[in-house]
């Protein structure tokens, strides 16, 4: 069965500023991939790695998810064993379901969890910023 993580992203305004900095050196791990370092290595793991994601939340709104590919054992530069949750490079930006601050990671159930947006297509606009999460309030996506 599979579970998902969800995630505050801290000191992001929003998803832009996600993907800003996975496209950095210092978010990648040695083979390229997106990666987020965390103290503790989930206990369900195989459920995880079953088609998991993880949801990312932003000042109170999950707005995106990205697969997890793996789950590296990793010691920090203290000595410290961590866990690096390896993530695919595409983002999926979610429908805006509210969360309160937490510390640290959860386990989300796949039905708890928001929808993806459908893509845009070629001639598509973007909705402005706070409009999509604005219409997700009233329950029209």
């Amino acid at each position: 069965m599979t579970v998902n993580i969800i995630k505050l992203c801290v000191g992001a305004e929003g998803v832009q500023d996600l993907l800003d900095w996975q496209a950095s050196a210092r978010a990648k791990g040695p083979d390229g991939l997106p990666r987020h370092i965390t103290r503790m290595s989930p206990k369900r793991a195989a459920e995880v790695l079953d088609g998991g994601s993880l949801y990312w939340v932003f000042k109170g709104q999950v707005l995106a998810r990205q697969r997890i590919l793996r789950l590296d054992p990793v010691t920090g530069d203290d000595g410290i064993n961590r866990c690096a949750i390896v993530l695919d490079t595409e983002v999926h930006r979610t429908e805006p379901a509210a969360r309160r601050p937490f510390q640290g990671w959860r386990y989300l159930s796949v039905e708890d969890a928001p929808r993806d947006m459908p893509k845009l297509r070629s001639g598509d606009d973007a909705l402005p910023p706070g409009m999509a999460e604005a219409l997700a309030e009233f329950g029209l996506h």
